[in-house]
């Protein structure tokens, strides 16, 4: 497998990766221009760009074009610096480019009602790719969901077993029923996901995480959900609620501040205004 082929490989099973290019040479070095090295987020590497010390320090700023998701330019000038000289080396200068390489952004949307079909039309807009779910065929199929990559219409306690979202993946919950959106929700907060979020009031919000809190689920997995769902732009119609959501799925790809509220601060206001506690929802 080329590099080309892994990153596609990569980028579809979810992992993330950095790619150093050459880009400028002058003078001799032990490699040429446009030659590629993979490093891999588990540190794994493909390709080379010469060896010794230069790949040493390219890996490094790997990591860290991983950790912030932005591009560098390393200089190396191997001639003037003594701790190239490895016998690897022949004196010139060069430019190493290193750009992440990001996973396919993928949204599963459970719920194909209003909601999660004006979602799902925002959120292909904006380049994610989406999966759909719904229990309702009427509701999911492919006449109304025709550029989703994957279409399920089957219970949820079917459609569950198959999903594997990976670390990189956005969970949007908004489903017709309270019942399906505490099903999914307690399957959501054991996966990877990289954002979960789940439409509703915030009385609803608090009176589904009470019941799971009941049946054992940790606080800290749920503390990881985004709800209710969306950025504050007054939204009301499906259509305005869609843009809102997927707003926010963006601000958390692109590391906005717009994107770090977490329900922490739900909690907290559901303590200041003293939130009677409701009765628990069926299960």
């Amino acid at each position: 497998m080329d590099i080309y082929e892994k990153i596609v490989s990569l980028r579809r099973e979810g992992h993330r990766a950095a790619l150093a290019t050459i880009v400028n040479v002058r003078g001799s070095i032990p490699s040429f221009a446009s030659a590629k090295m993979l490093i891999t987020d588990d540190g794994a590497i493909f390709g080379t760009i010469g060896g010794g010390c230069v790949e040493a320090e390219v890996w490094q700023a790997a990591r860290e074009v991983l950790a912030t998701e932005k591009p560098r330019i390393l200089a190396f000038n191997l001639n003037k610096d003594p701790k190239y000289d490895t016998g690897l080396v022949c004196g010139g200068s060069l430019e190493i480019f290193i750009e992440p390489i990001l996973p396919v952004a993928t949204v599963y949307i459970f719920g194909a009602g209003h909601v999660g079909h004006n979602v799902y039309r925002v959120a292909r807009i904006a380049g994610f790719e989406v999966v759909i779910a719904d229990d309702r065929e009427a509701y999911a199929n492919r006449e109304r969901f025709p550029d989703a990559r994957d279409v399920y219409a089957e219970e949820f306690d079917q459609i569950l077993p198959q999903l594997e979202p990976p670390e990189a993946a956005f969970i949007v919950i908004a489903t017709r029923g309270h019942r399906d959106d505490m099903k999914i929700l307690r399957w959501a907060v054991g996966t990877e996901a990289h954002y979960i979020g789940m439409i509703g009031s915030k009385r609803k919000v608090i009176t589904i995480y009470k019941e799971l809190e009941k049946e054992g689920v940790a606080q800290e997995k749920l503390d990881r959900v985004r709800s209710p769902i969306g950025l504050d732009i007054g939204a009301t119609t499906p259509e305005e609620i869609a843009v809102s959501v997927v707003a926010e799925l963006i601000a958390v790809r692109r590391h906005a501040e717009s994107a770090l509220p977490h329900m922490r601060l739900l909690r907290k206001l559901a303590e200041q205004a003293q939130v009677a506690d409701p009765a628990p929802v069926a299960s």
